[in-house]
């Protein structure tokens, strides 16, 4: 009779020899130790799953944070000096490059369609990062519509990408002041953290204004995983257009989120008019019920008046101020700076960005590789231009 041909015997066979194979490495050890590495294995490979799973029911057995502080209750003082009558006396004055004759204005974009049009100057001040000022025209809309809409940290959430969370933290019903901590993700770029405060003004000729600047906050301390902007100084002011159904925001904006100068500009120059394409396609389908549906009280609720001196005139204010006129030639210092041999920090530099733009530039067209590029092409020509001058000197 032949052995082991009918399905029982067979069965008993596999059990003998899948116990032979794991007697077979002394003992057992050898077989706890193939079992033991095989599970390690298996929960490098599911590492990630896991790791998720255990957030979700960390986040589960807490009550969410992020519902519960997305609107502060309203509240009397406390910070009714975060921003004053003198912030807005400083974003008057500067909303008007006239006013700084010793400032150069560059002109950085200028872009137009059906709908919007959009101009941006800038300026390197002595001392701080670099200053923008900026006008863009909205068609067929409201400045009250246009307002509310700026103001909604919360819609913004739904078309500006950049902005990963908004939480609302204080609401001073005495002088209007609203304080925020916002997070913004860039590309390539580790995340910002912004604990900013604002307030808004109305003047007498229905134009509005609104003021924001850095503060600090006893629920919003400052993260490791983030990098807390230190420096901002940012407002804006919205009016209607005689004789027009458009209305225009005209902006000032100084902000130091540790970017280097040239690349940030750099950035700013190829990447705003897209910005401002998605904004307006986004206020087009803002109406009424998306206002200021996160919080039901806020800096709109309590808008302030411009007090009596400050009033400004509701004739359109000239956009073009006398520019300051350029230096010709160059100092004995200035020429020593370009003779003199680049440093090791900035040899460092070099090759870390060309090492960057490598990386970026493998298969891929993206934003960052073009700017990255531009960045390079620009400072390559502006140190031939000098090279040059230097030969002809």
């Amino acid at each position: 009779m032949a052995i082991g041909t009918g399905p029982g015997s067979w069965g008993a066979s596999s059990r003998r020899s899948a116990e032979e194979l794991w007697r077979s490495g002394g003992g057992g050890g050898g077989g706890w130790a193939t079992a033991a590495a095989l599970l390690l294995v298996l929960l490098w490979h599911c590492r990630r799953r896991l790791r998720l799973f255990f957030c979700f029911l960390f986040r589960c057995a807490l009550p969410s944070a992020s519902s519960s502080s997305a609107a502060a209750s309203p509240q009397i003082g406390g910070f009714s000096e975060a921003v004053s009558d003198d912030d807005l006396r400083f974003l008057i004055r500067n909303l008007d490059e006239s006013n700084s004759n010793e400032e150069r204005w560059e002109d950085v974009v200028q872009k137009r369609n059906s709908l919007v049009s959009y101009s941006a100057k800038c300026c390197r001040p002595k001392d701080g990062p670099l200053k923008y000022l900026s006008v863009t025209v909205f068609e067929n809309c409201s400045p009250e519509l246009l307002r509310d809409f700026y103001m909604d940290n919360f819609y913004r959430q739904q078309w500006d990408k950049t902005v990963t969370e908004h939480v609302q933290l204080h609401m001073d019903i005495n002088n209007g002041t609203e304080i925020g901590r916002t997070i913004k993700k860039f590309p390539l770029l580790t995340a910002r953290e912004y604990v900013l405060a604002w307030r808004l003004w109305e003047d007498s000729d229905g134009a509005f204004y609104c003021f924001t600047k850095e503060c600090q906050h006893p629920s919003a301390p400052q993260q490791r995983k983030y990098v807390r902007v230190k420096y901002f100084r940012s407002g804006w002011r919205i009016r209607k257009i005689p004789g027009r159904n458009a209305s225009e925001i005209r902006m000032f904006h100084q902000e130091d989120a540790g970017l280097n100068v040239e690349m940030a500009k750099l950035a700013f120059a190829k990447g705003i008019w897209s910005y401002v394409c998605k904004m307006d396609s986004a206020l087009r389908k803002y109406s009424s019920s998306h206002m200021q549906h996160g919080s039901s009280l806020s800096a709109v609720t309590f808008i302030q008046k411009v007090p009596r001196e400050l009033q400004t005139s509701s004739g359109p204010n000239s956009s073009s101020g006398a520019a300051a006129p350029s230096v010709r030639g160059e100092t004995i210092t200035e020429k020593k700076k370009l003779l003199r041999r680049p440093s090791k920090k900035a040899l460092a530099n070099g090759f870390l960005l060309l090492g960057g733009i490598i990386c970026l530039t493998r298969g891929h067209s993206s934003l960052g590789a073009k700017v990255a590029v531009g960045y390079v092409l620009t400072k390559l020509s502006k140190r031939g231009a000098s090279s040059s001058q230097r030969l002809r000197d």
